[in-house]
C-alpha cells in the first residue's frame, strides 16, 4: 500500500479542484519510489511505495498544469512542462520513477478520450509517403548542421553509442558502435555498402576509412546530404563514397551490405514490409544488412500503436518504434532472416544523459543563433530526459541485428 502524506503551511491558500485530483490520482495506488509534490501555495505532498525506487521531486509551478494532464495525459503533461508550469532538479530521475508507476497511475495520463482519438488521428495523417517523409524529416532534421553541432560530439552522431569497454568518452563510444556493427555485419574492405539514412555521414566515413568499403549513402535531409557530401570529400574519401538525396524507396542496383542505424524508426509501421523489401532486393545473395533499431516492449506494442506519444506529437513525426516480436513476420515475408543479435539500451540512457548535460551547456550558444526560444528549450531538454527513462525502464532498447537473405 502507497503511504501519502501532506505538510501544508498554517496559512497556505486552499488547492484547487483540479491538482487536489491530480494528487488523489497519483497517490490511490503509488507503488515504487517515492515522488515528493511542492504546490504553489507551499504544501509539500509525499508518496512512498511498498517497492524500491528512485526519490523525485515534481515542483508545480502553475495549478493549469493539472488541467493540462486531466486533459490530455502524458502528453498534457509535457506540454505543461514546456509552457513552464512544472519544473524538476532531476529531469530524467521524476519521469523515470513516473514510469516505474506507470502501470499504477495510467488513469490520470490516459487524458480525455477525446484528446486521445485527436492526437491518434493528427499522427496518422503524418504519413511516411514520399512527400509525407520529407516533411517529417525536415521538422527535426532540418534545425541546421550548427544546432546539432553545438552538443552533439565531434563525429556528428546522432544515435545511440556502445560504451562496452566501460568508456565514458562519447565519440569513443560512438566509433565503437559503428566498429561493432562493421563487425556483426562482416563488412570487409572493397565490398559495396548501402547506407539507409546516412545522417551527417559518421558511418560512411568510418567505413570508408578504417574498413576500405565503398559507401553509397541515402537521405533526404537536405542539411544532412550536403555536410556529409563536404564531410567526406574534405576527409579525402570522395572516390570511395557517395552521398546522395535520395529516399530508399528509389534506390537501385544490388549492394555486398546494406547498413542503417536508427532509421528504421522514421519507416512507418504501413511502410515497413516496403523497407524490407527493398533491403532484401538490393542485398547480393550472399550479402547481410546490419540494422541498429530502437525497439519497445512487446506487451507495452498494441497500447502504444493505439495512441499517440509526446514523442511523435512534438519530435518525430511519422515515428513508430517496432517490437522485436513484430518485426519477425515482416522479415520472413520479404525473405530475410535474422541471424544475430545484440542489445545495448542502457548504453543508450547513458548516451542521452551526455546528450542533456552537453545540450544544457550548449544552450546559450543555441539561443543567440536566433529561432530558438524558451519553449524550444524545454521541449527538448524533456524529449532528451523522457528518452533517458524509456531506456532506465527498459520500457524501449536498441539493437544491432544482422539479416540475410533466406
Amino acid at each position: 500500500m502507497s503511504v501519502a502524506t501532506s505538510e501544508p503551511r498554517t496559512e497556505s491558500a486552499r488547492t484547487p479542484r483540479g491538482a487536489a485530483l491530480l494528487l488523489r490520482l497519483l497517490g490511490s495506488n503509488w507503488r515504487s519510489g517515492r515522488l515528493t509534490v511542492l504546490l504553489p501555495n507551499g504544501e509539500t505532498h509525499r508518496l512512498q511505495g511498498p517497492e524500491a525506487g528512485p526519490s523525485a521531486v515534481l515542483q508545480i509551478k502553475d495549478y493549469r498544469f493539472a488541467r493540462r494532464v486531466l486533459a490530455n495525459g502524458d502528453i498534457g503533461f509535457a506540454e505543461g512542462y514546456m509552457a513552464g508550469e512544472w519544473d524538476s532538479a532531476d529531469l530524467a530521475t521524476l519521469l523515470e520513477t513516473l514510469v516505474d508507476n506507470y502501470d499504477h497511475i495510467r488513469r490520470l495520463f490516459d487524458g480525455n478520450p477525446l484528446m486521445i482519438a485527436v492526437n491518434w488521428v493528427s499522427h496518422r495523417l503524418r504519413r511516411n509517403s514520399r512527400r509525407g517523409s520529407r516533411k517529417n524529416i525536415h521538422a527535426h532534421y532540418d534545425l541546421g548542421n550548427a544546432f546539432y553541432a553545438t552538443w552533439l560530439d565531434p563525429s556528428m552522431t546522432y544515435s545511440s553509442a556502445r560504451f562496452t569497454s566501460g568508456a565514458t568518452d562519447l565519440q569513443a563510444a560512438q566509433t565503437e558502435k559503428y566498429a561493432s556493427l562493421a563487425r556483426l555485419m562482416d563488412l570487409r574492405p572493397g565490398q559495396t555498402v548501402l547506407e539507409i539514412g546516412c545522417g551527417w555521414g559518421g558511418f560512411a566515413e568510418f567505413a570508408a576509412r578504417e574498413v576500405g568499403a565503398h559507401v553509397t549513402g541515402v537521405t533526404i535531409s537536405q542539411e544532412q546530404h550536403d555536410f556529409a557530401r563536404q564531410r567526406l570529400f574534405e576527409a579525402g574519401l570522395a572516390d570511395r563514397a557517395d552521398i546522395r538525396l535520395m529516399d530508399y524507396r528509389d534506390v537501385q542496383g544490388r549492394f555486398d551490405r546494406v547498413a542503417s542505424i536508427e532509421m528504421f524508426e522514421a519507416v512507418g509501421r504501413e511502410y515497413w514490409p516496403t523497407y524490407f523489401d527493398k533491403v532484401r532486393s538490393v542485398l547480393e545473395p550472399d550479402g547481410r544488412a546490419g540494422l541498429q533499431i530502437i525497439t519497445i516492449q512487446e506487451t507495452l506494442f498494441e497500447e502504444y500503436n493505439l495512441r499517440t506519444d509526446f514523442i511523435q506529437k512534438y519530435v518525430f513525426p511519422g515515428g513508430m518504434l517496432p517490437s522485436e516480436e513484430r518485426l519477425a513476420p515482416v522479415l520472413d515475408k520479404s525473405g530475410l532472416r535474422q541471424t544475430n543479435i545484440e542489445r545495448f539500451g542502457l548504453d543508450y540512457a547513458e548516451t542521452l544523459k551526455q546528450w542533456e548535460n552537453r545540450f544544457m551547456g550548449a544552450w546559450p550558444e543555441i539561443r543567440r543563433m536566433g529561432g530558438f526560444d524558451e519553449r524550444f528549450h524545454r521541449l527538448w531538454r524533456f524529449y532528451l530526459a523522457y528518452c533517458q527513462a524509456g531506456f532506465r525502464t527498459r520500457r524501449t532498447d536498441v539493437v544491432q541485428l544482422v539479416l540475410s537473405p533466406s
